[in-house]
């Protein structure tokens, strides 16, 4: 049997407030395209490590520096002639979409180089997007013949409807500037402070209770589905759950305290 084309590597970095998972995609010299293989061996990783307790935030990134992900796999998709080969494929990148959103903790996708077609849509999944000055986008789909589907549909929540028909309908790459400019990356850095820039965040993420960074990001995806109302009263039993949880008393506490000491 002929070895993987790909590698998924998980490393743990365990710290004293939990651990830090790097989730590196290793199909380096194909730009890190998705196919079959390498979509069930992500989908499987990213639902694996929701069912960790300890893990307080992943890192998701790709391996080589010239792509994070370079689309999804044109040979295999230039084999597909029926509807149930596509509905099958591009189901498995929603998958993998999902499992990401379904992450409890914060995911945040570091990006080198190209993010293009199935590789935007995963990175809308993610919980945040941190790139080098270099990075390009871009939904080149319609240039091949098929729509942008499945998590393109965040888009619109991210960068808003006539960006959205600019980059989808178009198929223009968008340097890094532009993304950031449009909402679509939260940070922009040169390559070689993307990972400071990247650990900065992990930092600020590990330094908050673990509890409460799951419940807020639980919550927020609730807040995609509900009305303005419903949002608001399932904030306020996420913030009654808090409370019962306890987790705030210590933070609280030592907080009041130091105060009173500088008084």
């Amino acid at each position: 049997m002929a070895a993987a084309a790909h590698k998924v590597d998980i490393a743990w970095d365990r710290r004293p407030a939990g651990v830090v998972v790097n989730v590196v995609f290793d199909n380096a010299r194909r730009l890190n395209v998705l196919n079959p293989p390498a979509l069930t061996d992500l989908t499987e990783g990213f639902q694996s490590l929701s069912r960790e307790d300890d893990v307080r935030v992943v890192v998701f990134s790709g391996a080589g520096g010239k792509a994070f992900i370079g689309g999804a796999d044109i040979n295999h998709m230039a084999r597909m002639k029926h509807a149930e080969d596509g509905r099958a494929f591009i189901t498995m990148i929603h998958k993998l979409c999902q499992s990401i959103r379904d992450c409890p903790v914060p995911v945040i996708c570091k990006m080198e180089g190209y993010t293009l077609g199935a590789g935007l849509e995963v990175a809308a999944a993610c919980d945040m997007r941190i790139a080098a000055d270099s990075a390009h986008f871009g939904m080149p789909e319609v240039k091949v013949g098929i729509p942008s589907v499945v998590e393109a549909a965040l888009l619109p929540r991210l960068i808003g409807w006539g960006r959205t028909a600019r980059l989808l309908l178009t198929a223009e790459t968008i340097d890094a500037a532009k993304a950031e400019a449009w909402g679509f990356v939260e940070e922009v850095v040169p390559a070689a402070k993307l990972d400071e820039a990247v650990g900065r965040c992990v930092d600020a993420i590990v330094e908050a209770t673990p509890l409460a960074v799951r419940s807020q990001k639980r919550l927020m995806r609730r807040w995609e589905r509900l009305s303005l109302d419903e949002a608001v009263q399932a904030g306020i039993d996420a913030f009654a759950q808090s409370v019962s949880d306890g987790e705030h008393i210590e933070r609280m506490t030592a907080f009041v305290d130091r105060k009173k000491m500088k008084g």
